[in-house]
């Protein structure tokens, strides 16, 4: 230990999630608060969750424009004002992250606020780059992930030209033509919002399908409806980028050279655990480099957990999702203050939603991944189409398929494709959670008529009857004859 560092009773490295732990409660304690991202305030508020759904909005209402003479409505001429659309967006997260760094560095007392990058050189010390030394009694690591590069060389003339997912939003010209790199849900966002804006986009994927760690069955026609948008190009990989006089080259290992304005890349994201030197000073790992921890987000240290050292958010979670980290961080809020009753962050099946065109929302296991692991469950799919709701909406493409414990008639998954689907979601997840079963769950509320809400009571219902047939199936088998 280094009797020159500056000591104190914590050290929160990361002003996303970190940041939201500490309240008047903490306010007899010396804190330290790391922060180093070119905006304070974490991914979320300034290059993640929340500018990109405001970016996606704006796409939603371009895409509308477009669809109103299929409902009989004309004279809609489509453009977009690419800087009024962004400074809208920047002018209102921006000001959030000013206003939280003036209070964190004026106004909270006992807050030592680092805009700097530290790394750790002992288990409760670390250093910055300016040189500086801290250590803490207990540290919380809420550092989060950054956008993973692309894994080819790419021309040092070309670098203008490359974009990931914090930049993109940031440029001051809308391109003609984008291609964008990766098929998950980020690259599935930004094709919407740039297609919608009028760009003419390319994505470039390396399997056959976009989303493809999602159910079979939301895979295979989200693929198919983006394909109808914007250009797909399938099993293939970036070889290389150059920089042209018109714009960037691009080749493929297929042999494919592709011409565009601007390359986004967007091929999941890295978490910051290298960076912090994490397992130099011997923090385990898991999967990916992700921080290993135990239920109460204690960080594991050759495979036993340090009461003084907890880990929240993406640098810890396969779920990279704000709501994961939120939870975690509430624990963790909870066990720094109550070390003698620790709470765990586990309030059931974790959500995701994709804001893209069509959304999409799930939670729980697949279709698939039930059948695999020697599972027979009851599957159900309710089209949109089949209600009032799809028919004013004139949807013939969306769906709700549930996957459902024959046994206990629990619900294992829920995957929804189509409009509002993350808002058509949270009912099953409430379901889900509380370990409800499907069986009266439809016909023990009122629902709305004629609400989109009808399209999960409907699944609900045929769930209900389809494990009353599997029942009456098992019966009829057992019969003696």
């Amino acid at each position: 230990m280094n009797e020159d560092a500056l000591a104190f009773d914590l050290i929160i490295v990361g002003a996303g999630s970190g940041n939201s732990i500490l309240d008047d409660r903490f306010d007899g304690l010396s804190v330290a608060l790391i922060d180093d991202g070119e905006h304070f305030g974490g991914t979320c508020l300034n290059a993640g969750c929340i500018p990109t759904k405001m970016f996606v909005h704006v796409a939603d209402l371009a895409v509308a424009g477009a669809d109103r003479e299929r409902f009989g409505l004309t004279d809609v001429t489509p453009g977009a004002e690419w800087l009024r659309i962004r400074d809208r967006i920047f002018g209102r997260t921006d000001s959030i992250s000013e206003s939280g760094l003036e209070y964190r560095r004026f106004g909270s007392a006992n807050v030592t606020l680092f805009r700097e990058t530290f790394r750790f050189v002992a288990p409760t010390e670390l250093v910055g780059a300016s040189g500086v030394r801290i250590r803490g009694s207990r540290i919380v690591i809420a550092a989060g992930s950054r956008p993973r590069p692309l894994p080819v060389a790419v021309a040092s003339a070309a670098a203008g030209g490359i974009h990931d997912s914090d930049s993109i939003m940031r440029i001051d010209r809308l391109p003609s033509s984008l291609l964008i790199v990766g098929g998950g849900y980020v690259a599935c966002e930004f094709a919407h919002v740039f297609d919608a804006l009028g760009v003419a986009v390319t994505q470039v994927i390396r399997g056959s399908r976009l989303l493809a760690s999602a159910d079979d069955s939301v895979s295979e026609r989200f693929t198919g409806l983006a394909a109808e948008s914007w250009d797909l190009v399938t099993e293939s990989s970036v070889h290389a980028i150059d920089r042209t006089e018109d714009g960037v080259r691009v080749a493929l290992d297929s042999g494919a050279v592709l011409s565009v304005d601007a390359v986004l890349v967007a091929i999941g994201r890295v978490p910051n655990t290298d960076t912090l030197g994490a397992a130099d000073v011997g923090f385990d790992l898991a999967d990916h480099g992700l921080l290993a921890v135990d239920e109460y987000q204690h960080v594991l240290s050759g495979g036993r957990p340090l009461s003084s050292v907890f880990a929240l958010g993406d640098v810890c979670s396969a779920a990279q999702l704000k709501h994961v980290a939120n939870a975690q961080a509430r624990a963790v809020q909870h066990n720094l203050l109550h070390a003698e009753s620790p709470v765990r962050a586990d309030p059931g099946p974790i959500p995701a939603a994709i804001f893209s065109r069509p959304q999409v929302a799930s939670f729980g296991v697949t279709e698939r991944d039930a059948r695999a692991t020697g599972r027979d469950p009851v599957v159900v799919v309710q089209n949109y189409g089949d209600t009032a709701w799809g028919w004013a909406l004139e949807d013939t493409t969306s769906f709700c398929k549930l996957v459902v414990d024959a046994r206990t008639g629990q619900l294992l998954g829920a995957h929804i494709l189509g409009p509002d689907a993350s808002i058509l979601l949270q009912p099953l997840i409430q379901a889900a959670s509380s370990g409800t079963s499907v069986r009266g769950l439809a016909r023990g509320q009122y629902w709305p008529h004629p609400a989109a809400t009808e399209i999960v009571e409907n699944a609900l219902l045929k769930a209900e009857a389809a494990l009353v047939e599997r029942g009456a199936s098992a019966a009829n088998e057992g019969a003696p004859e």
